[in-house]
């Protein structure tokens, strides 16, 4: 065995919170939302992905996060809109997949949970008011499953 390879193995990383969030299972397209589609093009619904930042400037609208990915299975970080996740909560993030790639990352409980209460809150309103038309008969949508849609 080399000696990256133990250097590696031997790499103990420290917990940090992070937000974490899920995919939501399907998503509203196309013209006036009457399409459905199954999780993202990167994520398969229900993925477990962990919030790096936001872009502010965008209100929120707008995520980075790092899961791991719908074919490959392997990790990657991408931009992507708050209205696809849900479920958003704070959480002591041990994996070393994560903390590899952001081990500047440090963030205070009180912080993490103030921001997913905020993110889920943006994520609600952007399920709600992103597509103008109505809801397609049946309707599979995060919104109209969970009931958000007649809140």
């Amino acid at each position: 065995m080399s000696d990256e390879v133990s250097d590696r193995q031997e790499e103990t990383w420290e917990p940090v919170w992070l937000v974490v969030a899920n995919v939501v299972r399907w998503r509203r397209w196309g013209d006036f939302g009457q399409e459905l589609r199954p999780g993202t093009k990167a994520f398969t619904g229900g993925t477990k992905v962990h919030v790096i930042s936001t872009y502010p400037g965008f209100g929120d609208q707008q995520v980075w996060v790092v899961g791991q990915a719908r074919h490959s299975r392997r990790w990657v970080d991408i931009k992507m809109s708050t209205r696809h996740l849900h479920g958003f909560r704070a959480k002591l993030v041990h994996s070393p997949a994560v903390l590899r790639r952001y081990d500047w990352l440090q963030v205070e409980r009180e912080k993490a949970e103030e921001l997913a209460v905020k993110l889920d809150r943006v994520a609600r309103e952007q399920r709600l008011t992103y597509h103008a038309g109505p809801h397609p008969d049946p309707c599979l949508c995060h919104a109209c499953l969970t009931g958000e849609a007649s809140d």
